[in-house]
Order: structure tokens, then sequence, then C-alpha cells
């Protein structure tokens, strides 16, 4: 009979297995969300290939693609949006305070936003880098010829704290001119009141293709001074929505790595690939534990394409800003954008789990067939052994008690006692001091 402790073990080990498999319930983000029958996205006033809205109040973007991917996740429907142009300073208490319920704005995500300002990074949809632009008729050709420069920034965001940190540890002694609207701060630059404009440096191909009379007369400089890793964030506390946001990104990325995209997404439902029955829900329902059913990823792809349409549609070479793919490549093609595998369970339901090869550490003693490694149970009536795809990893030679109590056993049946030679039948010799006179009577000189 198993003791009262182990007994409670078990209980809380099923206990636990089972509501790993329970699906997720709906917080109270996703509960607002469909009782208003809409989804509330934060973006900018105005950035050229994230998030920018046409004349007809159309808006287009990357940032803007990917609320339209967790609306048309979320509520089946990629239209069903509300959005809210937020500056630099307003996008944090827009969210805190429950005004949006994403905020998808190129936001640096930085240990202090994440820590500290009751925010949640879902992750990267764009890996950028604070750069400077300038004339392209003036002396200054990189960076380091900025010394003593005034440089138009816009107050509270990261590139103004970066550009202090470079100044000072450079010994540049650039003089930040600052504005609290990014539309001010680009109006000064091109007006001739700064000598360079600091922004990310996606920002600043969209600023230069949007708002110069002739784009070719600013050049961007080609030193990048930080690390800004753009991504959406939501409210902390709400794990259900949180969990959703972050795996509708991992699904664009995911069918971009195996050729799932808007034109083909209906055809490849019939697909053979498991990655992908997975992905569009044909073979398993990932659905259910994130809340929604199973075509949660489908329509996401549908409304939107997968990650490198989104980024070839906004900020590509093909695009008005004409970035380059460099780091915001998948990881396959020596790019950062990576994303876990989109499945529910370890295996397929019907299948035997495949057993582990016999250990190899060690051969099985003579004369003796090798045991089943498993740790010692608290029986002590032998019990079968257990599932070998459970079984713990075995135990090195010198530990393994099975493989002592063995060893002892040969090393005293392998020394006779005296008067008995070769051929005739052994028998224990008892330990301690009648053993070294029996090993002794033997072989005087050896013992």
């Amino acid at each position: 009979m198993l003791s009262k402790p182990i007994k409670t073990l078990c209980a809380v080990a099923a206990t636990l297995l089972a509501a790993v498999s329970l699906p997720a319930h709906a917080g109270k983000t996703i509960d607002a969300i469909k009782a208003r029958g809409q989804l509330v996205c934060g973006v900018n006033t105005g950035l050229a290939g994230f998030s920018a809205a046409d004349s007809q109040g159309n808006w287009s973007g990357l940032d803007v693609d990917y609320c339209k991917a967790l609306a048309a996740s979320l509520l089946g429907d990629a239209t069903k949006i509300k959005w809210v142009p937020l500056n630099a300073q307003q996008r944090f208490t827009a969210l805190q305070s429950g005004e949006i319920d994403v905020l998808s704005r190129n936001t640096t995500w930085t240990l202090t936003r994440d820590s500290s300002l009751g925010l949640s990074f879902v992750g990267v949809t764009y890996y950028d880098g604070q750069g400077f632009m300038v004339p392209s008729k003036g002396k200054i050709k990189n960076a380091k010829q900025l010394k003593g420069a005034t440089v138009c920034v816009q107050s509270g965001t990261t590139t103004e704290k970066n550009l202090t940190d470079y100044s000072r540890a450079n010994k540049l002694d650039i003089k930040p001119v600052v504005f609290e609207k990014v539309e001010a701060a680009t109006g000064a630059y091109f007006a001739g009141r700064c000598q360079a404009y600091t922004t990310d440096a996606s920002g600043l191909a969209s600023v230069r293709n949007k708002e110069a009379k002739n784009p070719a007369d600013h050049t961007i400089l080609p030193e990048l001074i930080s690390k800004e890793p753009l991504g959406p964030s939501v409210r902390r506390g709400d794990d259900e929505f949180f969990a959703i946001a972050r795996w509708v990104l991992f699904a664009l990325l995911e069918a971009e790595e195996y050729g799932v995209n808007q034109a083909n997404v209906d055809s490849m439902k019939s697909s053979q690939d498991p990655v992908i029955q997975r992905l569009l829900g044909v073979s398993e329902d990932t659905g259910k534990l994130l809340g929604l059913d199973r075509d949660w990823a489908f329509r996401a792809i549908k409304a939107v394409g997968n990650y490198g349409e989104m980024f070839e549609r906004n900020a590509g070479p093909k695009s008005a800003l004409g970035l380059p793919r460099g780091v915001n490549n998948l990881w396959n093609k020596g790019g950062l954008m990576y994303a876990p595998p989109v499945r529910c369970r370890a295996r397929a339901p019907g299948l035997p789990l495949q057993p582990r090869a016999p250990s190899s550490f060690w051969p099985a003693p003579p004369g003796r067939r090798r045991r089943h490694t498993e740790a010692p149970t608290l029986r002590r009536r032998r019990s079968p052994p257990r599932n070998p795809d459970h079984a713990p990893w075995p135990r090195a030679p010198a530990e393994d008690p099975q493989f002592l109590a063995a060893q002892s056993r040969r090393a005293r049946a392998a020394v006779p006692a005296a008067g008995v030679g070769r051929g005739h039948p052994r028998r224990v010799v008892p330990r301690g001091q009648h053993a070294r006179e029996h090993a002794h009577a033997r072989d005087p000189e050896r013992f």
C-alpha cells in the first residue's frame, strides 16, 4: 500500500495534468472586446509604413496589419477595429487606463517599460536601431562628425535618452533641440533649425519619403547607435488575452516559414505537412487552448497574409520606404524572426509513445541479464518495470544500488573456501576476518 504522502503527491500530480489539458477561459479584456464587438488598437498619429491613415481614413502599415490579424482571430472580422492615434506621451497612459486594448505603435521593448509600467510586450514585429538624417549637401558623412551639432529629437522617447548617452560616451557635445510632437521635430529639421534629425532608422526613411520635398537631398547616416526592438504590448494581468496576442504574431511567422500566404491559405488546408495541418486547425484544435476556435490562425493569415507579406507590403524594398529585410528576415534566412512551434500536444492521439533506446553506460554483469534501470520503489516486493518512456535517466555504475549489490555478491562468491579446488562448487565465505584467512590460505604471497 502507498503511504499517505505518496497518495497526496499522486493526487496533486493528477490534478495538474488534468488542468494542463483544459481549454483557456476568457479574461476580462476578451469579454470587453466581445461585448463591444470591436478591438480598440492604439497606433501612431502618422508614420508611413507602420501606422498612417489616408484621406478616406483607411489605416495601413505594419502595426496596423498586426491589429487586423488579432481582430480576425478574436472576432472573425479584421475590420472590427477602432483606431486610436496616440503620441509618445499618451500611449502608455491610454493602455494602462483601459482606453485601448492593445498598443501597436512602433514602441521599443525596454526593461523599464516591461517591468514598471504595467504592460507586457507580445513580441517583436520590427528590429530597428536609432540613426541620424542630415542634408546631403553638408559635410557630415558619419555620426562621429556631429560634434557640437544641433539635433532635433522628440521628447518622452528612448530616442532622446540614446542621443544623450551617445553624445556623452563619444564626447561630442551634441545639443538636442527637443519637441513634444514628431511633426514639430521634423518640421524644424526641414526648416533648417537643426543640423540633423534623429529617430529609429525606419522612422527616418518614413519621414524622408513623406515630408521631404526631394528625398535625395537628405542622407541617412550608416551608423546605428542603439538597439530598438519594436513590438505591440498589452496590459499586464490578463494572461488569456496576452496569450492570444502573442500567438497570433507567432502564427504569422510560422506561416511564412512553411510557405502559407494570403493567396494559398485555403488550398493549404489539404497539405500533408503536419505543421501546416496544426497551424490551420486541420489535425489539432490548437484554438481551444487559447479560448478560440480551430480556425483562429487561418483567419489571421487570410486577413493580412504572413509576416513576410506584411513586411514587403509596408516597409520592404518595393514599398514607399524601400527598407531591406535585413535582420527582420526569418531565422533560417539569416534574420532574427523566430516562432515557437504551434502545437497542443507532444504526440498525435492514438499513437504509442516511442520507447527509449536501452542504456549503454555500462555492460550487464557477466552471467546476468540487464535489468530495467529505474529508481528503487518504496515497496519491498519487486514491481514490474514501468513504461520505458517514463523511466528516469539511468544511474552511473557507482550510484546504482543493484549494480553495487551484484558486484559485492560476485566478489564474495569468487573466493572459495580452503581446500576447494577448481571445478568444485563454490560456497560463500563469511566476510571479515574469516574471508581474509581463506584468501591467505589460497595465495599467501598475494594476501
